[in-house]
């Protein structure tokens, strides 16, 4: 499969990031954070010198992953002023991907409601009303942009937001009418906090052409006492999953880009250390 990384996992400086790229033999770069801007914000010359780094290194963008309608809550509405600043770096974004050529950039949902449906009377006395309705019309006008934009958005499973599972991303694609333009980006890491299993069942809900990126990282969960420790890969609650995970996406076809997220250090705070004890697992399964 195609393997990249989340640039900044390893440096903010872009051209050390690509530098350790090449060690591991790792293709695709996503870009999130590239010195101390988050992309979106960098003027049209630090774009063009980022262009131009990665193609003479010869790594194409797979995704720009700012982080839209993070914090964002059922309270807002389009045209309010929180809403206004996350469309309006939307479109820097989009800007962005059309100078570096890259098909994806990702979005965020609002924040998490917990119960969105329910019945035998948890309709009456447990369910959010009106919180899912809310989070299809903020997600709506940024289809539309992409749309007519040409640009094809990756909704992220999150912790802490309302799409937090395969589940609940496919639906929201669904509910907008959107597989054309809106795709999952799955990060099973992240829905192990919601207790969908990531192989079988977080993959079948994609598998049928909702599926267009992905984070891999393992962690720990413990719900109950509000606490996520990311692990080493391979010792964390994926591990027992990543292998048939992997082996379903080749089986597939699936032809997107699996990045791996370098969120992991080993108590120094060094996330490059993280990285390189993690990453020839990560090519040795996805490769």
């Amino acid at each position: 499969m195609k393997l990249g990384v989340i640039c900044d996992g390893i440096s903010r400086d872009l051209k050390h990031a690509v530098d350790v790229m090449d060690e591991f033999h790792l293709e695709y770069a996503e870009l999130q954070f590239v010195g101390e801007k988050e992309v979106g914000d960098h003027t049209k010359t630090e774009i063009a010198d980022i262009d131009r780094l990665l193609k003479d290194r010869g790594k194409p963008v797979s995704c720009l992953s700012r982080h839209i309608f993070a914090g964002t809550t059922t309270a807002n509405k389009p045209g309010d002023e929180l809403y206004t600043q996350h469309m309006d770096a939307l479109k820097r974004v989009i800007d962005m991907a059309h100078i570096v050529e890259c098909p994806l950039v990702r979005i965020m949902t609002n924040k998490k409601e917990q119960i969105l449906w329910g019945k035998n009377g948890a309709e009456k006395w447990n369910v959010a009303h009106g919180a899912w309705e809310a989070t299809l019309l903020l997600i709506a006008p940024a289809v539309e942009l992409a749309r007519s934009e040409g640009i094809t958005l990756v909704v992220e499973t999150g912790n802490g937001t309302m799409v937090n599972s395969n589940y609940t991303a496919r639906k929201l694609i669904d509910d907008l009418d959107a597989r054309d333009i809106l795709k999952v980006l799955w990060d099973p890491a992240n829905n192990c906090w919601c207790h969908e299993r990531a192989f079988p069942d977080g993959y079948d809900e994609v598998r049928q052409g909702y599926l267009g990126h992905v984070h891999i990282k393992d962690v720990r969960v413990d719900t109950p006492r509000a606490t996520l420790e990311v692990t080493r890969m391979g010792e964390g609650q994926l591990a027992d999953q990543f292998k048939p995970m992997a082996d379903a996406m080749r089986n597939d076809g699936y032809d997107g880009v699996v990045s791996f997220e370098s969120v992991y250090h080993p108590g120094n705070g060094n996330f490059e250390d993280g990285f390189r004890q993690n990453i020839d697992l990560f090519t040795q399964i996805f490769g």
